[in-house]
């Protein structure tokens, strides 16, 4: 008989953090009124946000379609996210940063562009399906798998997989409400957040082209 594993969730992750910075754990989440409790709260979704903004991970891979009017060339951007590919009719476009040949109807065949929050497209005299896989914005979910930005009430979890997420989340958060490479804990913490990392990238890849490498933002 095999055992359920448990979801480190939110309410767990602070108690960790607050465990590891030599603070009082708490037994409930309305507890959580103090300042370094609120500040603890923030860096958490601080870290997580950056964690998975860092790389392309196929974790916060999805597909959507969009559906492109005929005559049309350009469209609200609702794609919650970063788009990794865009097909239509089983052919793929290319993301082009040149918005300016969109404008001005100087289009090169199968490319696509950004202005702001619209899609520019070259114009179909029949109706277009978008096929788009990208990666999503949201990097949490509520204990309903409703995904959101933000972890906000005590059962939200991230969704970066575990074993990964606990040692990332809490190593990271310390580091960040230290941020002092003199505290006794702070190279502990950094070596640990690192490992951690390293090993996110190194099973976690898109391609097997994709080498894990540490990029160091702030205190990283």
């Amino acid at each position: 008989m095999f055992m359920e594993r448990y979801v480190m969730q939110y309410f767990d992750l602070i108690n960790k953090c607050l465990v590891e910075l030599n603070y009082k754990k708490v037994s409930d989440f309305r507890e959580l009124t103090k300042n370094d409790h609120l500040k603890i709260k923030n860096i958490l979704n601080i870290v997580n946000a950056e964690i998975c903004a860092c790389d392309d991970w196929n974790f916060l891979l999805r597909k959507t379609t969009l559906t492109l009017p005929s005559g049309v060339c350009e469209m609200k951007n609702s794609i919650n996210g970063r788009i990794k590919t865009l097909s239509i009719d089983n052919s793929k476009y290319n993301f082009s940063e040149d918005y300016e040949q969109f404008l001005f109807n100087r289009t090169k065949d199968k490319t696509y562009s950004i202005l702001n929050d619209m899609l520019l497209l070259p114009a179909f005299n029949t109706e277009k399906t978008l096929n788009i896989v990208y990666y999503t914005n949201n990097f949490s979910k509520s204990s309903e798998n409703e995904e959101k930005m933000q972890m906000s009430v005590e059962t939200d979890e991230t969704l970066i997989p575990d074993p990964f997420a606990e040692p990332l989340l809490v190593y990271g958060t310390c580091m960040k409400m230290k941020a002092n490479l003199e505290y006794p804990k702070f190279n502990y913490w950094n070596a640990m957040y690192n490992k951690s990392l390293a090993n996110l990238r190194s099973k976690l890849c898109t391609a097997s082209s994709q080498n894990p490498e540490i990029r160091i933002n702030g205190v990283f």
